[in-house]
């Protein structure tokens, strides 16, 4: 519902960008039947699944360096605040999908009414994209930012390799016993050599719409 509600806000000529996950491949889904009613989109995603479905249905994904500028970003994620702060911790994809929301004038978080929250849940971590060399610099440097926070790299299913980005990076989760202030963990921890972007989206979206069984509630900054 609250895909569907969200795919509402796209309109003619639109420069769309579609995110990660099952509430974005219902999204997709919408999109894909604008088009075929004759609506004219540019579609954008950071998601390999999300491009997948798109072109099963013949629909050009372009290519991210291909623009600086897009009419709105929907994205889902694991939790968002009071002021739409959101987390995005899952996929490991959080540089792109970042990166795309950036570029819009309107970014859209869509998700179901759990992840909709006071204050962030301490059992979900920040990520980390950082380059591999960096990882023991960056490990010392948080460990004095934070108070030796609980950390872990992100291994692949065999525990044998670390997980690597698209861009051929690391990522590194960190559990926090109490959220920092969240106005300062971007600017203090992208300043670290060697981290390339965190699944913090501080003061990114614009709205969310949340879904639940009483319908559709939309959030407006």
């Amino acid at each position: 519902m609250a895909a569907l509600k969200a795919a509402d806000l796209i309109n003619d000529g639109d420069h769309v960008g579609i995110g990660a996950g099952a509430s974005m491949l219902y999204l997709a889904e919408r999109v894909r039947e604008k088009i075929g009613e004759g609506m004219e989109l540019k579609l954008f995603t950071p998601s390999a699944d999300t491009a997948k479905f798109l072109g099963q249905h013949h629909l050009e994904v372009l290519e991210t360096s291909l623009t600086a500028r897009l009419n709105i970003y929907f994205d889902g994620c694991d939790q968002f605040d009071k002021s739409l702060n959101a987390l995005k911790s899952g996929g490991g994809i959080h540089t792109q999908e970042k990166l795309l929301a950036s570029m819009a004038n309107e970014f859209v978080l869509v998700g179901d009414s759990p992840k909709y929250v006071d204050q962030f849940n301490p059992a979900i971590p920040l990520v980390l994209e950082i380059i591999p060399e960096s990882l023991l610099f960056v490990v010392s440097r948080l460990e004095k930012l934070f108070n030796k926070p609980t950390m872990a790299l992100r291994f692949q299913t065999e525990k044998e390799k670390p997980i690597t980005t698209v861009n051929g990076n690391w990522l590194i989760d960190i559990w926090f016993s109490q959220w920092p202030e969240l106005s300062d963990i971007n600017s203090t921890v992208k300043s670290i050599t060697g981290v390339l972007e965190t699944s913090l989206f501080f003061n990114l979206a614009t709205k969310a719409m949340i879904g639940s069984g009483a319908g559709v509630q939309v959030i407006t900054k």
